[in-house]
């Protein structure tokens, strides 16, 4: 492991606070020779997953942990101005029991404790606590609290309250020195404590960013958050730069009175050995009738809705619904075909509008017959493959346009039907993008407002576009970084902090369903009212949960309203799935350009490519919004020719 191992530590998921990038981190690591390393982030896990596959792939051993925010009463106290105080302790996980624990403890601090922060208690962390170590933390934990202000026999039966809580081997009284005078002023009554009750040290550096010198940068990430500048008195800040990745050598030299604190960090790392699993698929399990298995109830739908599709069931329908069926069930995911079908069958029977289907779904007949989508796959010549492939094993993915305004009625009824525990919506991180970036370091650098809005503007709107490619793609910015000193400082700093999660919010379509409560796999937290899981979409489908889109259309709810508006004033009833296709009024309407309101072809682009197409038929739009993408856009000029 190493001589000394850092176990406490804040990446850019302890959002607006902590300045480290993960692979930054574990790049500066390796060139330490450090073996280990934790996350601590701030209340929450956003991170541990990125972190540990990144830590792996240098070769470092990853421990997941939190630094917890505790009540001072309890969780569920919330009274203003008695309950915003809280304290901080460092949880890390021993084995995958703790990092069940972990989870659970950082869920519930949203969904039940929070109140400013994510908040847990004594209680709730004495239930959950098998599996864990756990360390007295910064300035901020409950026994430095109390040595500064005098009572050193109150830290001291904290001290012991958390020692039977987690176990003799599991607490440890956390030393730390960033040149503070607070620091220094209790260290001595540390060193008592650890003697008096038997407690071990450890030596920790409350790291929130690697390099001595990205104090500024994160100086810079705090006022961003508190909404303060550089310049203002009264704000929060690190009162050293010493809140960096120190070397083992530092380190040690900084603690060479007290060795063994060093030493501890090395046998808490030789402990924490939780391995995650990426290979195991989570599927919820659908009821289905008495007498039936997944695929049995599965197969009789099919067949059912195949009888209702078509006029006859030809050998070729029979072939190519018996062939998706074989592969679906060898794959496993009758289950999740099932589950689909039904919350499809719930908003039809609630009058919902439910679209036709969109992407690769569209390919597979199955998803025809259980009126998933209402498109012939063998009309049109899809590929069943395209969707769904024996070869690569990866999770369907069905994609599901609901009315806008309805949207959150299906959601619900999933949410009744497999409990609420079992199903969340999903988070997902607004980024400090290059302009705004530049913006916000602007802001709180003190710069005038006209040369911010200058330089951010320099930086072409290329969606994905970084500073360091603005730099490359406009010689006029590349100048003034050159020989401007001020300009130079402000895009340093935002190229520092560029990419980095400002924000946590919901994923506008993002559902996931588990097979147990999702706190089993996933930790969970609060937006606004929405409970969502704390790692990202695709972090979720690498654990083996099923993600399922729920997209809100409004194009949908425009139909819906304009066939109510029909039946009101003439009485017409209009059924859209018996509408021809072959009306040649709607094609010339198109062809004019008169496209506004038209799901994907009223955008400028799309309109004058109708124009020039002059649709007369529907396979005539299905090439052009195929074309109309980039790469195959270049060839848009030959089609037309032809």
């Amino acid at each position: 492991m190493g001589d000394f191992v850092h176990l406490h530590v804040h990446t850019n998921y302890s959002l607006l606070d902590g300045a480290c990038e993960i692979d930054k981190l574990a790049r500066r690591l390796s060139e330490l020779g450090m073996k280990s390393c934790a996350i601590t982030d701030h209340g929450v896990m956003y991170g541990v997953i990125d972190f540990y596959k990144t830590m792996h792939s240098y070769g470092i051993k990853p421990i997941i942990g939190s630094e917890v925010y505790v009540a001072e009463r309890t969780m569920h106290d919330k009274e203003p101005g008695v309950d915003e105080e809280q304290y901080h302790l460092v949880l890390l996980a021993k084995d995958n029991q703790g990092y069940k624990n972990l989870m659970k403890l950082v869920s519930l601090g949203f969904t039940e404790g929070f109140y400013y922060k994510p908040r847990v208690d004594m209680s709730v962390i004495a239930k959950y606590s098998e599996g864990l170590i756990a360390l007295s933390a910064c300035l901020a934990g409950k026994i430095p609290s109390l040595l500064l202000k005098g009572n050193y026999e109150g830290a001291k039966s904290t001290a012991l309250q958390f020692k039977s809580i987690f176990g003799d081997d599991n607490f440890f009284i956390e030393v730390q020195d960033h040149g503070l005078l607070d620091q220094r002023k209790i260290i001595n009554d540390l060193i008592s404590l650890s003697q008096e009750t038997g407690i071990p040290l450890v030596a920790t550096n409350d790291v929130h960013y690697i390099q001595k010198d990205d104090a500024l940068a994160q100086d810079v990430l705090l006022c961003i958050q508190t909404g303060k500048t550089l310049d203002d008195e009264n704000r929060m800040r690190f009162e050293s730069s010493e809140f960096y990745l120190k070397s083992s050598d530092e380190m040690a030299s900084l603690f060479s009175y007290i060795p063994e604190a060093i030493e501890n960090t090395v046998k808490i790392a030789e402990r924490c050995n939780v391995t995650l699993d990426f290979g195991t698929i989570h599927l919820p399990s659908f009821q289905v009738p008495d007498g039936y298995t997944q695929d049995e109830y599965l197969e009789q739908l099919c067949y059912k809705g195949a009888r209702e599709r078509f006029p006859e069931i030809t050998s070729e329908i029979k072939e190519r619904l018996d062939y998706e069926l074989d592969t679906i069930k060898k794959m496993g995911y009758s289950s999740y075909f099932l589950i689909v079908w039904d919350f499809i069958n719930y908003a039809r029977q609630k009058g919902i509008m439910v679209g036709p289907g969109r992407g690769s779904a569209a390919g597979s007949l199955v998803a025809y017959c259980l009126y998933i989508t209402n498109i012939d796959p063998l009309k049109y010549n899809l590929l069943f493959e395209r969707f769904l492939n024996p070869e690569r094993i990866s999770m369907p993915d069905i994609d599901v346009d609901f009315c806008y305004e309805r949207r959150q009625e299906v959601i619900d009824y999933v949410v009744q039907k497999y409990g609420q525990d079992r199903v969340a919506q999903i988070v997902t991180f607004g980024t400090m993008a290059a302009r705004a970036a530049i913006r916000d370091v602007g802001r709180v650098m003190g710069y005038p407002y006209a040369e911010v809005d200058k330089i951010a503007k320099m930086v072409p709107a290329e969606l994905g576009i970084t500073i360091e490619n603005a730099l490359s793609l406009n010689p006029e910015l590349k100048k003034l970084y050159d020989e401007n000193e001020r300009v130079k400082r402000l895009i340093d700093i935002a190229k520092a902090l560029e990419g980095f999660p400002r924000h946590a919010s919901t994923h506008a379509a993002g559902v996931v369903i588990a097979s147990q409560p999702l706190v089993n796999y996933v930790p969970l937290a609060k937006n606004e009212d929405a409970i969502v899981t704390q790692f990202t979409m695709g972090t979720l489908e690498e654990l083996g949960l099923l993600k399922m889109d729920f997209l809100g259309l409004r194009t949908l709810t425009v139909i819906r309203d304009a066939i109510e508006l029909i039946r009101e004033n003439t009485g017409t009833v209009i059924d859209l799935d018996k509408l021809d296709f072959n009306d040649k009024n709607v094609y010339d309407m198109i062809g004019k350009g008169k496209t506004v309101g038209i799901f994907q072809l009223e955008s400028a682009g799309m309109t004058s490519f109708m124009k020039e197409l002059k649709p007369s038929c529907l396979e005539d739009i299905i090439a052009g919004i195929s074309l109309y993408r980039p790469g195959p856009m270049d060839q848009i000029p030959r089609y037309l020719k032809y």
